[in-house]
């Protein structure tokens, strides 16, 4: 279901969108734009949290990949 959503524009630019509609579909371009924002904002915010979990995150004692990896190797 979709759900209205309006927004104040000046007169002059309401004129000029109007002269564009044949060539622009408005609505399809404000969707689009919007949607890319979201996303944006949202990879923006994900990438913040990561970080955070990552800075707070006790570090890995020293040679234990090399012996996770060796074990590995060798159950194989």
């Amino acid at each position: 279901m979709s759900e209205i959503v309006a927004i104040k524009v000046s007169r002059e630019l309401k004129k000029k969108i109007k002269a564009l509609k044949k060539e622009v579909n408005w609505p399809e371009e404000i969707r689009r734009f919007i949607q890319g924002k979201v996303r944006e904002v949202e990879a923006r915010k994900t990438i913040e949290k990561i970080t955070r979990e990552i800075e707070n995150t006790e570090a890995v004692p020293k040679g234990f990949v090399l012996m996770l990896v060796r074990e590995d190797r060798e159950s194989h």
